[in-house]
């Protein structure tokens, strides 16, 4: 069992036959040695995969997303979900349902951080039908660049996602994964990898 799984295990708190609240220590409240690991693993997993860019979605990724670019010494780059005074029409759109806040999501990421030459690892906190990752893909496919990888911290295999992303051909490797949910005792059941 790694760390992560071990973390969840411990602290992990079932709400309901489909949700985790992780929120204790991976995307409220951050443990940041527990983060700082994550990063570590993505990258080892990834070992001999060039990366140029590091691609998230705001905001639960974006912790991950800053150690593991740290790691890289490349730039990270999150996908916004509302426009700004600093955001103009020069962007790359997408749309994702949040599993967790039950909407759809309009994503963008301005031109000018992405490009045709950016070799892009996609990271997240959570991989559950795959939406946010699908949008991630969507918006480097737009800018011409190569998606590499997808990395995650979770991934809840009761979902379609993680499954029909592996059956695409993606590199998709998640530092924990759980089985199944049991809300009538609380149970987590988690793969073994």
């Amino acid at each position: 069992m790694n760390v992560l799984e071990e973390r969840i295990m411990k602290d992990g708190r079932v709400i309901d036959s489909s949700t985790l609240n992780v929120g204790g220590f991976l995307n409220h409240q951050l443990d940041i040695r527990l983060i700082k690991w994550i990063a570590e693993e993505i990258k080892r997993r990834f070992a001999d995969t060039e990366v140029t860019k590091i691609l998230t979605i705001e905001s639960s990724g974006i912790p991950i997303a800053v150690m593991l670019g740290d790691l890289y010494d490349v730039p990270v780059v999150f996908a916004k979900k509302g426009s700004s005074k600093t955001t103009n029409d020069d962007k790359y759109v997408s749309s994702a349902y949040s599993f967790t806040h039950q909407k759809m999501n309009d994503v963008f990421v301005l031109k000018q951080y992405l490009n045709p030459d950016d070799k892009v690892l996609v990271v997240d906190d959570f991989l559950a039908d795959g939406e946010a990752a699908r949008a991630m893909i969507d918006i480097t496919v737009q800018a011409g660049g190569e998606v590499v990888g997808l990395a995650v911290a979770v991934e809840k295999a009761s979902q379609r996602g993680g499954k029909e992303l592996r059956m695409e051909g993606y590199h998709l490797e998640s530092i924990a994964i759980v089985e199944s949910l049991d809300d009538t005792n609380g149970q987590i059941k988690l793969r073994r990898q």
